[in-house]
């Protein structure tokens, strides 16, 4: 396989943009190699600079679930172009869009709009924090909830690819509002309760983890988490930005039956355009200016294009409940074709290839693989033509594109694998 391109681009890229890239997991630091640059994407396929061609198993990080350049979504897009790409005003379609996200998504009852999914946590723990009087938030370790100062406390994600244990440019009063506790663990959380009770403004959690690869919340872990915020006055925060639409189209929370104050979201909102979005019970949602007194505000938010995208997407997703179960059946033969000795973990069509033998659980359990042997994996599978995430604590996903050929072509490629 010839990746001359992508080494010239790579090497031009590293005068110009720090590690040659524009967000971290990419520069394929953690299996080595040269990362390779993408030209176009179709269906369930990704073709680099070099003309060769994968099956996608990244799907731009969860939000293609419906493929690269589905038709519906390039329609609308166009569409919305042709009448401005953006205005710094409201449009029609960013009350559609909230309104479908209000009817799928059970504990939204107002939602706001912004670009990122690290503006919509930001935003989270700024109303969280306003609407409390309260200081202090508590995360789960190998937990990422985007790149705010308080939350790259042993976060997980591109921190945890790249071995960053601190929080380099984080004033440290900052990192000193934020507990940290081992994901799946009651107890811990019991007990932080128990001596900061009355001074936590929220919990934020991931409640399917997909940023220290996929781990699954034990039997009452959610449960526990929704009892205690309520009995202390603390604001429950899922954070849903990989899991929203995916898991189901009620994401997480509907599986499990959890219903958090807050959501964040993005990724499949917007179809694979920048967009994501915050939202909750509506009394909390008030506070938010210019209806309260917490500021947040975006030139872009609800900018007309990834509006449109979002609206084609979840339409269809409501449309086709049937994805669902696609998804679902696709995800189980591929992590069936694991190799001897992994341990897979999977929800729906995100799941995670563990080179360990031991179930995964929290941030220790993922942080004993064999990240060595994952990177064997990973370059032997993209010699292969099948592209899996460039790191061992990054979830894979599926798309509804991802046909029967694919699937197969994959399976092979994974049971060939002699690591």
């Amino acid at each position: 396989m010839r990746t001359d391109n992508s080494e010239r681009l790579y090497a031009r890229a590293q005068q110009v943009t720090p590690g040659g890239v524009n967000s971290p997991v990419r520069a394929f630091r953690s299996v080595g190699g040269t990362p390779r640059f993408i030209r176009s994407g179709s269906g369930c396929r990704l073709t680099d600079a070099d003309g060769n061609e994968y099956i996608d198993y990244i799907c731009s990080w969860g939000p293609l679930i419906l493929g690269h350049c589905f038709p519906p979504v390039v329609e609308a897009v166009r569409e919305a172009l042709e009448n401005g790409s953006s205005f710094g005003a409201p449009t029609e379609r960013e009350i559609e869009l909230a309104e479908r996200i209000i009817a799928a998504v059970p504990s939204i009852e107002m939602v706001r709009l912004v670009n990122s999914g690290t503006e919509a946590t930001m935003s989270a723990l700024r109303l969280a924090r306003g609407f409390t009087g309260r200081t202090l938030t508590v995360k789960f370790e190998g937990c990422y909830h985007g790149h705010v100062d308080s939350l790259l406390v042993k976060a997980g994600s591109g921190v945890a690819t790249l071995g960053i244990s601190g929080t380099a440019g984080v004033p440290e009063q900052y990192a000193r509002t934020t507990i940290a506790l081992p994901f799946n663990s009651v107890a811990a959380l019991e007990a932080a309760f128990q001596r900061h009770g009355d001074q936590i403004a929220s919990v934020i959690v991931e409640p399917v983890v997909g940023n220290m690869g996929c781990v699954l919340p034990e039997p009452g872990f959610l449960e526990a988490m929704r009892g205690l915020c309520t009995r202390h006055g603390a604001l429950l925060i899922f954070d849903e930005v990989m899991t929203g639409f995916r898991l189901s189209l009620g994401g997480a929370q509907q599986l499990y039956g959890i219903r958090p104050d807050l959501t964040t979201l993005g990724k499949i909102i917007g179809g694979g355009l920048p967009i994501a979005a915050y939202g909750g019970r509506a009394d909390v949602m008030r506070h938010v200016a210019p209806a309260g007194n917490v500021y947040q505000a975006g030139t872009l938010s609800g900018n007309p294009c990834a509006v449109a995208a979002g609206i084609a997407m979840l339409r269809h997703l409501a449309e086709h409940p049937e994805v669902y179960a696609q998804l679902d059946a696709a995800a189980a033969e591929i992590c069936a074709a694991a190799p001897e000795g992994v341990t897979v973990q999977r929800m729906g069509s995100m799941f995670t290839f563990f080179f360990t033998t031991k179930p995964v659980k929290n941030w220790e359990d993922a942080a004993a693989c064999d990240t060595q042997k994952y990177a064997a994996f990973f370059h032997h599978l993209l010699e292969n033509g099948v592209y899996f995430p460039p790191s061992q604590f990054e979830a894979a996903f599926l798309s509804a594109a991802h046909g029967a050929g694919a699937i197969a072509r994959t399976v092979a490629a994974i049971r060939s694998f002699r690591g």
